[in-house]
């Protein structure tokens, strides 16, 4: 075969496969937007059914085969190229899946979908008795799943590689145990403030803050006529397309915590907006991982969103919108207010501070439920212990700790640390479009989020998956990982020294 022919049908096999996930995904925003909840059942089939077919594609001889044809010619290219980025990225997933049966993809595609609604229900409850079932029965597809790989040194490995890629549990932790005693100091040392933030619990009118998470997501900017936003329990960003961008937030009638989850929320969806459409279809069109897709969601919620030039531009639209709560509240104080360090139950609702060690808790646990250190009858009281130890706060019920997430019941362990990994390379991002926008400050003062928007899109979107993410990394800023940055600005903002 010649060597066009054997790429163009790699290439069309692996357009398949992409769409096959698009399709999945798109499933699982209705189920969590709009599904009837009596569609869990059908559902679950529906998507393990998709995640089977996509899986079997990709571990067809065939593909095996085309890939050793073109083993020669990817060597020859520019590793640069797109295609041998396609060739390379196609053979480190083909050799990942043909470990694994298809039965079991599908299996864990299943689980997922009926675990959604069982945690939907012990949440509301808070009875984590409810969702121990479907917990246990995630857990031992999940240990199916490791075991289909060549030992490593430790389990958790295999599961991490699945979001963060190359990425290994020992630097994880090794990049926490940098970060952790520096919190602790930061929380230490923030504990005895007094800071007013009654105002922003209260009267909040639904409909209102709807318009707003509109008018917050024009203002960003994106292409006309291709997002939407929902609401849902545990907001989330989803992508059919480039031009099919669905963004979702939580909404509460007393707190206007809606604002900052949809700023979040437009990041992960800016990245899918913006990657690069010639290669869109494709997996190398993707995201680098979920810790760089994270790095964008924390860059607009904290970087821009919790800013001060940001609230001098957009504060006077807010308090348009709620004078009754707002209309004495002068800028300089709703800031401090919404950058209070006080550590709280809920890891979406944390301050910049404490939300580092809500996912050093997770991380933990986590390690501990794959490695058998811990029944899972036992997480609620580990979960309690953990976060009296490390936020000094009491965990009144099930709802308000070990069920207040929605990514057990999916299956997504390994996924935590992503957020923590993503939040330091969001700073390292940030400080490198400062040093090239040279005047960043004032165009978010001034309402101007093009150009922030258009760097992120050459320096981060527009590599999609072609590298590694620490690669993607070291193009946009010209490191990888480094908690130092993170530190140094969680000290500048909030005034703690480095502990001794």
């Amino acid at each position: 075969m010649h060597v066009a022919d054997a790429l163009a049908k790699l290439t069309y096999r692996l357009e398949e496969i992409h769409e096959l996930e698009a399709i999945s995904g798109l499933l699982v925003w209705d189920q969590r937007t709009m599904m009837p909840p009596a569609g869990t059942r059908i559902r679950g089939r529906h998507t393990g059914l998709l995640r089977r077919l996509a899986h079997e594609k990709l571990i067809d001889p065939e593909v095996g085969r085309l890939l050793e044809e073109l083993r020669p010619v990817e060597e020859s290219l520019d590793p640069d190229s797109d295609e041998a980025a396609l060739i390379r990225l196609a053979r480190r997933e083909h050799e990942k899946a043909v470990r694994v049966p298809p039965e079991l993809t599908a299996e864990m595609a299943r689980a997922a979908s009926e675990a959604a609604p069982a945690w939907l229900e012990a949440k509301a409850t808070s009875s984590f008795a409810r969702f121990l079932p479907a917990l246990e029965r995630t857990i031992e597809l999940r240990r199916r799943y490791v075991e289909c790989f060549e030992p490593r040194e430790e389990p958790y490995d295999v599961l991490l590689d699945d979001f963060e890629p190359e990425m290994r549990t020992a630097e994880v932790r090794r990049i926490f145990d940098e970060i952790k005693p520096e919190l602790v100091a930061l929380v230490a040392a923030c504990r005895e403030r007094e800071v007013d933030d009654s105002f922003l619990t209260g009267n909040y009118p639904i409909d209102r803050q709807e318009t707003l998470a509109k008018e917050v997501v024009e203002l960003f900017g994106h292409r006309p006529d291709a997002w939407r936003i929902d609401p849902t329990e545990h907001p989330f960003a989803s992508a059919a397309g480039i031009d099919d961008i669905r963004i979702t937030t939580h909404y509460s009638p007393s707190s206007i915590d809606s604002l900052f989850a949809t700023i979040h929320e437009y990041g992960h969806g800016l990245y899918e907006h913006q990657l690069p459409e010639r290669i869109a279809h494709l997996p190398i069109g993707e995201a680098a991982s979920h810790g760089v897709h994270e790095s964008q969601s924390r860059l607009w919620e904290n970087l821009v969103g919790r800013s001060l030039p940001f609230w001098r531009f957009f504060y006077p639209r807010l308090r348009e919108r709620f004078p009754e709560q707002l209309g004495q509240v002068e800028l300089e104080r709703f800031v401090a207010a919404i950058n209070v360090v006080r550590p709280s139950l809920i890891r979406i609702h944390a301050d910049e501070v404490t939300y580092g060690m809500h996912v050093i808790l997770r991380f933990e646990l986590e390690q501990d439920i794959v490695n058998g250190r811990i029944e899972l009858r036992d997480l609620p009281e580990a979960w309690s212990q953990k976060m009296w130890e490390y936020l000094g706060v009491e965990v009144p019920d099930d709802a308000h700790g070990v069920l207040q997430d929605v990514h057990w019941s999916a299956g997504h362990f390994g996924y935590f640390p992503t957020y923590l990994l993503g939040t330091v390379m969001s700073v390292q991002i940030w400080e490198a479009a400062r040093r090239d926008l040279r005047d960043l400050d004032e165009q978010i003062e001034r309402g101007e989020f093009g150009p922030l928007r258009e760097w992120l899109g050459e320096h981060v979107h527009a590599h999609g998956r072609k590298f590694t993410p620490q690669e993607t990394l070291r193009r946009a800023t010209g490191s990888t990982i480094d908690a130092r940055p993170y530190l140094a600005y969680l000290r500048r903002k909030f005034g703690a020294p480095i502990p001794a």
